[in-house]
């Protein structure tokens, strides 16, 4: 066997320790059970083939179990004290504990983590709970009944059985439980166990490509036939239908000579032919399992790589041209795979079932809409049970707060897995019907595996889900949508444009070109674009660029960047980070500067531009609110997945640029030789024209008005509410008011929102001139027990724990330090005095910032008095904006103190969100009365 590369070598030396290890607990095993007259006696690992009843195991055993094979590897002392523990077990005991056939799998995961956790991961091996394995197969059996007619559902002779990725053979063996129960149901034969086998050896069947989990799942089925009076013969050479093989590979018939490998090891070869028998021979119905997550960084056949093509098509084609207009999109997790491969393989059959557990990123994910679209065209009845237990997107809460671990998680491994699940069960009947349902259903917090395996005694489950209808409307989501049909007659943000946004810049440099200090950045550029500073001495400054990142290599773009462009102090410009932090970074069009330099981004960049941000897409929960206003540059991940940046205005042709006081681009009226026109589609043209407005490319306020009314009904928390499906799925779409004074009213609002978010300028009343009376008591900066602090001290280190480095640089938010209280007497009456003039009521201004607050902690001496529980948990495109800034200014990663600017710009910060809630009711006003009495937008 040989594998490429250093991840192929570590794959390949792992396998071997993993199936020498297990290959002697598997056998020891058997030998308990083979010798239970005798349990004094002592068993020999070097003797172990005799035990492994497969040909193929026991040759494979042999093969690398030898001092000739085993002395490079100086592990044979080691297999010695393997041998030495497992002798010194206390048979009795661990056999009463646990069951033969669930010992080996139970040990299997804990045993991979604790040797190579790494690999674990990448190879996706989990113990997949009991609960759900139960629960697919007692579905499986239910549906083959009910929806294919076939009365003993798994039992029947004609249902064959393929689990593609059995590992260590849970959901095989599970599978023959069900047989043997309805077989038992059916008649108390003495034939039932031989039956039982016959279904092992011809009709059950199961692939795996490691040889360790490999030999546990014959071990596993070989004692629960052997327990059920039904073992298999030595001397007729009987196995049980599982097959070490790549289940990607090897389907159809090959093209070219048949691959031969090597005579010294012929069983290899027999395994090979007889696991592709079954792939081109035998009719599969059944296609189960719990199929890998991650694409493992190894070999992939040109067989394996084609087979999501199927998958791609239209992917890319623009929305006009018959498409679905997706940019990027990601088919590469190994799931992907295992799915297409049950899909044709039943899809041939011209009946059968699938059901899988698996990432659950594919049920309303854009990447997937062709995959989904391919489901309803092969499948009558689908069903979906969310498993949910995603890190990112629910952060593994209940939408009550509650906790939401990952159905994975286990006493030995509490953590579970990051990504969400989702059980699919998918059916396709002999005669078509061309109408499919998909019924979808949700399951939240740590009981959910028993509610799951619950709700199989149901009579009829089929009402405890909720009817999907996916369309091309909706990308054919899975996931039910609660979609208004005004809302989709609106215009999405891209349709607005006369240009497509950009998204913003992408650095994967390791943060050598952004900075929160402007002369530390300025002095790492400087020394990049010295000519006299040759590579190696440029290199031992160790500033960051210096590092092959991401396919480039370093030196040679220092070299095109000197020469070509040089260091420019206008290139250092403000860079908004995520929202309401805001860095400088330094711009260079060179390819391989930065990872996406987005030149058609900074082109736009010029003094009195600024752009309206949103995404594509929402990926998080909360997301909070889907759009921004940012005046210059920002990253690609400013808001999440994918920040897009439309410009309010757009510079055609050639214009020269210089830079004014603050770094900002300013356009050289001199030398400018192009024209500045409005960033608006045709139908938006004609929509202002319908309303008699100036020209749009002529005056400046009629060119943000539409963008400016955008993010007035973005920041809505009414039509967030009402149209979230729609807007989680797809560009918001934002309703048109019918009269100019409507779109008037409603952009200035918008502009109110947008001077809010702008950290550039102040904000009359929240950051400069006298503060309004409700702001003034939030975000007090304090010190325990009163007195002032003294930064020389150390009283601004920030060290209550909001944030830590994670893997590879990246910055893990923490959970700080955080007290809440309900609001002073002293703070109550000052909202409610500053309430008053805004036209709300007192309670009115505490239902908009929270009805208790919260102090927040930098150390035990500082925090941040009085920060409304709204205004701390306030979401800005998948970020909860405070909370994410102080992460990154924990002590420990910044290296310092924080200065007495940073300390109080959070205040700033505080006191710019409250006054965006604080304007909620008169954001909802607006779009309510705008929903009534909306434009008939024409595209």
């Amino acid at each position: 066997m040989k594998f490429k590369g250093e991840d192929g070598e570590h794959f390949f030396r792992a396998t071997l320790i993993q199936t020498l290890f297990y290959g002697i607990f598997s056998s020891w095993v058997l030998w308990v059970r083979e010798n239970n007259g005798a349990r004094n006696n002592r068993v020999d690992w070097h003797t172990a083939q005799w035990n492994l009843h497969v040909p193929m195991i026991a040759a494979l055993f042999e093969q690398i179990a030898t001092p000739h094979k085993l002395k490079p590897l100086d592990i044979d002392e080691v297999l010695n004290w393997t041998g030495d523990v497992l002798n010194r077990v206390d048979k009795d005991s661990f056999f009463k504990k646990f069951e033969e056939e669930h010992a080996v799998q139970y040990f299997y995961e804990p045993f991979l983590k604790a040797y190579d956790s790494e690999l674990r991961k990448k190879l996706g091996v989990w113990y997949t709970p009991p609960e759900i394995v139960k629960y697919q197969v007692a579905r499986v059996d239910t549906v083959l009944r009910e929806e294919l007619d076939i009365e003993d559902g798994l039992a029947d002779p004609q249902v064959y059985v393929l689990d593609p990725c059995c590992g260590t053979g849970a959901y095989l063996v599970e599978v023959l439980r069900k047989i043997h129960e309805t077989l038992v149901e059916k008649s108390k034969s003495a034939l039932t166990a031989q039956h039982l086998k016959k279904a092992a050896m011809e009709r059950i069947f199961g692939f795996e490509i490691l040889p360790a989990p490999f030999v546990i799942s014959h071990l596993q089925l070989g004692l629960m036939l052997r327990t059920l009076g039904a073992p298999l013969s030595d001397d007729k050479d009987e196995r049980v239908g599982v097959y070490l093989t790549n289940a990607l590979t090897g389907w159809e018939p090959p093209t070219s000579p048949k691959d031969q490998l090597p005579m010294a090891f012929p069983e290899l070869q027999e395994e090979k032919e007889a696991a592709a028998k079954v792939k081109r021979k035998a009719p599969i119905l059944v296609v189960l399992g719990n199929p890998p997550y991650n694409a493992f960084a190894g070999t992939s056949p040109k067989e394996e790589r084609g087979l999501v093509e199927c998958y791609k098509k239209g992917l890319t084609t623009p929305i006009d041209k018959g498409g679905w207009g997706i940019k990027k999109f990601n088919l590469d997790d190994l799931y992907i795979r295992f799915f297409r491969i049950a899909e044709r393989r039943i899809v041939e059959s011209g009946k059968g079932v699938v059901c899988y557990i698996s990432n659950f990123s594919y049920l309303g994910d854009p990447s997937f809409v062709t995959m989904r679209h391919q489901f309803l065209k092969e499948f009558d009845k689908l069903w979906f049970d969310c498993m949910n237990g995603d890190s990112r997107e629910t952060r593994k809460l209940t939408p009550e707060g509650k906790p939401d671990p990952s159905v994975f998680s286990t006493a030995q491994s509490p953590v579970g897995i990051r990504v969400g699940t989702t059980i699919s069960l998918m059916v396709r009947k002999e005669r078509w019907s061309k109408k499919p349902t998909v019924r979808f259903r949700h399951f939240w917090g740590t009981d959910k595996r028993e509610e799951l395996l619950d709700s199989t005694k149901l009579k009829r489950i089929d009402k405890s889900y909720n009817i999907s209808k996916p369309d091309q409307s909706n990308r054919h989501t899975f996931r039910p949508q609660t979609v208004d049909a005004s809302y989709l007659a609106w215009p999405k943000l891209v349709d607005l444009a006369a240009q497509p946004p950009n998204n913003g810049l992408m650095e994967k440099r390791g943060g050598a070109l952004i900075d929160m200090d402007a002369a530390a950045l300025q002095s790492r550029m400087e020394a990049y674009f010295d000519s006299e500073l040759n590579w190696q001495s440029y290199e031992s400054l160790g500033y960051g660029l210096e590092q092959p990142r991401a396919g480039i290599v370093p030196e040679k773009v220092r070299h095109k960047a000197v020469t070509i462009e040089g260091f420019d102090k206008n290139r250092i410009n403000r860079y908004m980070i995520r929202p309401f932090d805001a860095q400088w970074s330094y711009y260079s069009s060179v390819p391989g500067v930065w990872n996406r330099a987005r030149p058609a981004y900074w082109q736009q960049c010029w003094e009195g531009n600024s752009f309206f941000m949103s995404r594509f897409r929402s990926t998080s929960t909360p997301e909070g609110i889907p759009c921004h206003f940012v005046q210059g540059l920002s990253d690609d991940h400013c808001i999440t997945p994918d920040n897009a940046c439309f410009p309010i205005r757009l510079l055609k042709g050639s214009a020269s640029k210089k830079s004014s006081k603050n770094h900002a681009l300013a356009l050289d009226d001199r030398s400018i030789k192009s024209t500045i026109t409005a960033n608006l589609s045709e139908a938006s043209r004609a929509y202002l024209k319908s309303l008699k407005l100036k020209n749009p490319d002529k005056d400046v306020r009629t060119a943000e008005m539409i963008w400016m009314h955008a993010l007035a009904i973005g920041y809505a928390p009414t039509y967030l509410a009402e149209n979230a499906d729609g807007v989680r799925q797809d560009w918001p779409r934002i309703p048109l008011p019918k009269t100019a004074a409507a779109l008037k009213s409603s952009a200035d609002l918008g502009r109110q929102v947008a001077a809010l978010l702008d950290t550039e300028n102040s904000a009359s009343g929240v950051t400069s001139g006298k503060t309004r009376p409700e702001l003034q008591v939030l975000g007090v900066v304090s010190r325990v027990g009163g007195g002032v602090l003294d930064p020389s001290k150390g009283d601004l280190g920030l060290t209550a724990g909001w944030g830590h480095g994670g893997k590879g640089g990246i910055t893990m938010p923490g959970k700080g330090r955080m007290e809440s209280r309900t609001y002073t007497d002293k703070e109550t009456a000052a909202i409610e005095k500053g309430a008053q003039s805004l036209g709300l009521s007192g309670e009115q201004a505490l239902a908009c910032l929270g009805k208790s607050t919260h102090d927040i902690y930098l150390n035990d001496v500082a925090y941040w008095r009085n920060v409304p529980a709204n205004v701390w948990d306030y979401h800005i495109g998948g970020y909860q904006v405070i909370k994410k800034w102080l992460s990154y200014r924990e002590k420990v990663l910044l290296g310092r103190s924080m200065t007495m600017d940073e300390v109080e710009y959070v205040t700033e910060m505080i006191r710019r969100i409250a006054a965006i809630t604080l304007m909620q009711p008169s954001l909802d006003a607006n779009y309510e009365a705008i929903k009534t009495d909306t434009y008939c937008w024409t595209p």
